[in-house]
């Protein structure tokens, strides 16, 4: 384990910021901290770090306690989101920076700076200046200047937010491939579900302080383990409801709020009476379904607009008689293309699709 974090807490005043957090990531993984704003993820990446103590628990780094060891003295290194690069220097000083802090040989550290600049995909760089470079770039040479000092972990503090969209998705696949080539391993805080998602090994979802769930992109997304999982990780329909009866194929009938009834998978012990929370992804629906396929909840919705997004696209619908707002995911073969605001059209989905969760862990969360 490059990294092992065991029942951490931070207090500030009368403020819990982190909560008994634990987890261990393993040498060469992508691990994101991923968690809305004010939820704890920079005060546990500051402690990782060292710029910041618990009050209770230990952090190890290589199997070595870290309490008390400053910052200068840890095997880590923090990007940060504006990068901090000396826009005075070239990228060649920029990177070479910590090594003449180090008194390392003249010659060692020109070798060094060549190296790396080729590792991170910048050969010849070495030269311009920070002002020369694109937003990309200067993102490779921020990472470039920690690497070459050979940190165990390397911690990103939200080092896309400044950047825009279009650059942001391009250096989403950068990293992912940038952290693969050079296997350090990488500790990521984001509040940005995709860039997770995508990047990441496994993913800590964090809520007020505390880990919801620890797993990877794909179980997080399909198989959250709380509502606020659910609710966090990708689109969700949602709806509050009432179980009617539990069936012995593992399935429950469930009355909404406004009165639908539908049929979904169960897992866990519910019973009949039971107020539960029923989540359904976008794409999970399926617009007006072949009639002759069994099994699918099927009801009527009022389209209320075409959320045009190329491949992301949506319909914002109101199912009948009711003023509950659900996305559903629009298929790019041009099938729907028919289909208009205000036109009524038939959705269905699968038992199986369904993710139930009991109400008060949704109150508690």
């Amino acid at each position: 384990m490059d990294l092992s974090v065991q029942n951490v807490t931070k207090v500030f005043q009368e403020f819990k910021a982190v909560d008994n957090v634990s987890f261990e990531v393993q040498e060469g993984h992508f691990f994101s901290i991923l968690g809305p704003s004010g939820c704890g993820k920079t005060t546990l990446l500051r402690m990782i770090a060292g710029f910041i103590e618990p009050d209770l628990g230990v952090i190890q780094i290589r199997g070595a306690d870290m309490t008390g060891i400053p910052p200068n003295k840890r095997p880590v290194n923090l990007i940060f989101q504006h990068l901090a690069l000396f826009p005075m220097m070239t990228v060649a000083q920029n990177i070479a920076f910590g090594l003449q802090r180090q008194r390392e040989k003249k010659a060692d550290i020109g070798e060094k700076v060549e190296r790396i600049l080729k590792r991170v995909g910048l050969p010849g760089f070495g030269s311009k200046k920070i002002d020369q470079l694109s937003g990309g770039q200067r993102q490779r040479v921020a990472i470039a200047r920690c690497l070459v000092l050979n940190p165990t972990v390397l911690l990103l503090d939200e080092p896309l937010g400044a950047l825009d969209l279009k650059l942001r998705e391009q250096m989403k696949v950068e990293l992912k491939k940038l952290q693969a080539q050079v296997g350090t391993t990488f500790i990521y805080i984001t509040h940005d579900q995709s860039e997770a998602l995508v990047m990441s090994d496994y993913v800590a979802v964090m809520n007020q302080g505390s880990f919801e769930q620890v797993d990877t992109p794909q179980n997080l997304y399909h198989k959250p383990g709380t509502p606020f999982v659910a609710r966090f990780v990708g689109d969700n329909n949602a709806w509050t409801g009432k179980i009617r009866r539990c069936d012995n194929d593992g399935t429950a009938e469930i009355v909404t709020t406004e009165g639908q009834g539908f049929h979904t998978k169960i897992d866990g012990v519910f019973q009949a009476g039971d107020e539960v929370d029923l989540f359904l992804r976008p794409e999970a629906m399926l617009i007006q379904p072949d009639p002759s396929v069994s099994g699918l909840n099927r009801f009527e919705v009022t389209v209320r607009a075409i959320l045009f997004d190329g491949a992301n696209s949506r319909l914002l619908a109101n199912p009948h008689d009711s003023d509950v707002e659900m996305l559903i995911a629009l298929p790019q073969n041009r099938q729907y293309d028919h289909i208009r605001e205000n036109d009524k059209i038939e959705i269905g989905w699968d038992v199986k699709s369904g993710i139930c969760f009991p109400t008060s862990l949704h109150e508690n969360a």
